[in-house]
């Protein structure tokens, strides 16, 4: 095992195309760290630059206490898995988990030991004398880590493995994972543009854009305290619902004013110092589809007269078991979503009464990386 380092790290393709800008991340000794972002932000690229396949534009790779920017892959001490499993057809199971291994000349009882204690781990040893094409998706990508694991390799770089699996197979695998990286403890390195994926698996997830790293936290500080709107925006389901306004101050309250619908939304106390001095400027509210509760009665009267009632006209309902999406609009035609306890009153065409947990909204500056204005900086 090994920590892995990546230090202002670029990769500039001819035509002076940026695909990583600028790069630092340090992931610890046995951590287990996920790149995640959308197509073309640069993730499978830095892991590329990790592994060696991708040359570096400029910066330091580290693996370890060693400088690799030079080192070719195969002398890098790293197992690489692929989407498309990259399985030899022509093999067995047994002799595509053992093949790396007499390629570097290892005694036949101690590649028979590894393959068979990986086969163990795995279960997949009533496989071991099958060929690829007698297995299924899952068990195919099982050989693939078999095939990196046999290897003990410093750290482990994967390139989106569960992309090809259905999603039954891909929730099930993506536990197997977590619960191998416990067992091992081997440095991970995973690449992802699911963002439940990220969450699930990482101990750290690294949220990437347009070459950029966004932020680099725990699941829970990337979910709760998102860096700037891009990140709130893409980690969480579904995503969060933005709208426009600004801030007024109204004697001792401060309020988030949306005109075009009427929304007067008191900010929580807690809110107030991080927002104040942002009084009369515009900004954007971020409010999770969680932090929305259906309300009626009292309950709703005392919404409404926090600002924190917003009516929707249903559009679509989206059944999930005890909870429901409800996706609709706004008199104004502001589209929201709200995930709400599952009922069956809430016909398309129907009004939707939800209040608005101030305490859970976070507030943006304008612009698609606007700053989270709420976290200190």
């Amino acid at each position: 095992m090994a920590q892995v380092s990546l230090e202002n790290v670029w990769k500039v393709y001819p035509g002076n195309v940026e695909a990583v800008r600028d790069v630092s991340v340090a992931i610890k000794d046995g951590e287990f760290v996920v790149l995640v972002g959308p197509s073309g932000c640069g993730k499978s690229t830095t892991l590329r630059m990790i592994a060696g396949l991708e040359d570096i534009s400029s910066g330091t790779v580290r693996i370890g206490d060693k400088v690799v920017n030079t080192v070719h892959p195969k002398n890098r001490d790293i197992a690489m898995v692929f989407q498309n499993y990259a399985l030899y057809p022509h093999m067995s199971v047994y002799k595509n988990m053992a093949f790396a291994l007499k390629l570097r000349k290892v005694p036949k009882d101690q590649i028979d030991q590894r393959v068979r204690h990986a086969a163990d781990i795995l279960g997949i040893t009533e496989y071991l004398e099958r060929k690829p094409k007698a297995l299924s998706g899952g068990q195919r990508q099982r050989v693939a880590l078999g095939r990196a694991i046999v290897r003990e390799p410093k750290a482990f770089l994967f390139d989106e493995p569960l992309s090809n699996l259905d999603a039954k197979l891909r929730v099930s695998t993506r536990g197997e994972l977590k619960a191998l990286h416990h067992r091992l403890k081997t440095t991970t390195v995973y690449v992802t543009h699911d963002q439940e994926e990220a969450m699930t698996l990482g101990d750290r997830v690294v949220v990437m854009s347009q070459g950029l790293v966004q932020q680099a936290d725990t699941p829970f500080e990337v979910y709760t305290n998102p860096i700037n709107r891009f990140v709130a925006g893409f980690i969480g389901t579904p995503p969060m619902n933005f709208i426009g306004g600004r801030l007024i101050k109204a004697g001792d309250a401060l309020k988030f004013v949306e005109a075009g619908n009427g929304l007067e939304l008191h900010i929580a106390n807690k809110h107030k110092p991080a927002l104040i001095k942002h009084v009369d400027k515009g900004v954007v509210l971020g409010v999770r589809p969680q932090a929305l509760d259906e309300v009626s009665g009292d309950i709703r009267d005392a919404a409404q007269e926090q600002g924190r009632l917003m009516e929707l006209e249903v559009e679509v309902v989206e059944p999930l078991g005890d909870q429901m999406d409800v996706h609709g609009k706004t008199a104004g035609g502001l589209r929201f979503t709200a995930r709400v306890r599952a009922h069956g009153d809430l016909p398309i065409g129907s009004k939707a009464q939800l209040a608005i947990d101030a305490e859970r909204v976070n507030v943006f500056a304008p612009g698609e990386f606007g700053d989270n204005l709420l976290l200190k900086r």
